[in-house]
């Protein structure tokens, strides 16, 4: 089976230029690879060198050291079945671009608190449903109107819309699966067209956050059995399926996703996936699937 380099740049700044693809390649042929013709997805932005040679991790250092320290994400993989039917999306942190508990603690003055135990959780630190327990107890007695606040605050990743409508406009189903809460997700949902959402519930009382979370929290083991059920349901292989996510919680799913990408990932999450998107947007799982840019659904 034909393997095939990607090379994607932010498309913020467009600088993939014909010079860094052209030391790709000839990275790829003092490695003993053959490489094809490059082929540009997007100028400036992405392109495929197909080539011939086993894949491995030796392959993949040669290419970015070739880069020299160049803001550009890689991938190598099959050119075959690259294009997945099923997306499942993390959403703190990558579908948008902040944690989303952190800013509702914003409303009462405890983002201080807050924020470094989402931080040590998304690493890895602490384990997850605990640490949200502890979190959601410190925002006892917010009112609801505090939820709408935070949530016209919220600010999608650039690229996340294209992406999810770009797949479904080729028949993909996407789901948004989140630690987080549905307060939150379901406006993302809306907002980006995911056709389901899934995330915790904050119990309230009397208008109010009572400092509890609904049971069981959906943490690291259900993002992963959504993806299997969806799998289930779809009658797809995992191979079929992509999944994004940036920490800890998300490694499972990212693991068992034909395409399991770490978006801006934590330390935890980059070193237990093949696939890493440090400099480009959520477009480049579109280019990693083998999309062009005229394919893009806005």
């Amino acid at each position: 089976m034909e393997p095939v380099l990607t090379l994607i740049a932010n498309p913020a700044t467009a600088d993939l230029t014909a010079d860094l693809s052209g030391a790709a390649a000839r990275a790829l042929e003092a490695a003993g690879a053959v490489p094809a013709e490059t082929d540009w997805l997007a100028a400036g932005i992405a392109c495929d060198i197909p080539f011939e040679a086993p894949v491995t991790d030796g392959l993949r250092e040669a290419v970015r050291r070739a880069l020299d320290g160049a803001p550009v994400d890689l991938a190598i993989q099959p050119r075959a079945g690259r294009r997945k039917a099923l997306l499942v999306a993390d959403m703190d942190s990558t579908i948008v671009t902040g944690e989303t508990l952190d800013d509702l603690a914003d409303a009462v003055g405890l983002r201080e608190r807050i924020a470094p135990i989402t931080a040590r959780t998304m690493a890895g630190e602490l384990d997850f449903a605990q640490s949200l327990r502890a979190r959601v107890a410190m925002l006892a007695g917010l009112p609801l109107a505090a939820l709408g606040e935070a949530r016209a605050a919220v600010e999608l990743t650039p690229g996340a819309r294209t992406l999810v409508q770009t797949m479904k406009a080729h028949g993909a189903y996407t789901a948004l699966v989140s630690g987080g809460f549905t307060h939150f997700t379901g406006h993302v949902r809306e907002r980006c067209g995911f056709d389901e959402d899934r995330a915790n519930r904050f119990e309230l009382r009397d208008g109010q956050l009572s400092g509890a979370v609904v049971e069981p929290i959906l943490d690291r083991d259900a993002k992963l059995q959504t993806l299997e059920r969806l799998c289930r349901e779809k009658g797809l292989p995992p191979s079929a399926a992509c999944s994004v996510g940036d920490g800890a919680n998300d490694i499972a799913m990212l693991q068992a996703a034909g395409l399991g990408v770490a978006f801006r990932g934590k330390p935890a999450a980059r070193a237990a996936t093949a696939f890493r998107v440090d400099h480009g947007d959520l477009t480049a799982l579109l280019y990693l699937q083998g999309y062009r840019g005229p394919d893009f659904v806005a």
